[in-house]
């Protein structure tokens, strides 16, 4: 079972390719690491291990290398509802199959 320390293999590829990806993005705008890990307020070591796929790396430098690369719009589409296949699709299901006015209860009469 994964843990906090040892993330499953598809984190771990999906890392690995996005660390691939980062590599040839950077390469293909001529930048040197050097470059893009001081302007993602970074060391060289860890641009080196953001592009190898680190899974420790924190989250908020990987964003700090897409945004000195400027990719960083990309990112706050990944988890937007509407990309989300599954999640509509769990939606609809639980839609009822029809849609019913609900009635007021009568009050009881007032004894006062």
């Amino acid at each position: 079972m994964p843990s906090p320390h040892m993330p499953s293999i598809a984190v771990r590829r999906a890392l690995a390719k996005l660390g691939a990806d980062l590599r040839e993005a950077r390469l293909r705008r001529s930048l040197p690491a050097d470059v893009v890990a001081s302007r993602a307020f970074t060391t060289r070591p860890t641009l080196r291990r953001i592009e190898a796929g680190d899974p420790g790396v924190g989250m908020g430098i990987y964003a700090a290398v897409l945004q000195a690369m400027g990719m960083l719009d990309g990112l706050g589409a990944l988890a937007d509802p509407a990309s989300d296949k599954t999640g509509q699709l769990l939606t609809a299901e639980a839609l009822p199959e029809r849609a019913r006015i609900k009635r007021r209860k009568a009050s009881a009469p007032d004894n006062g």
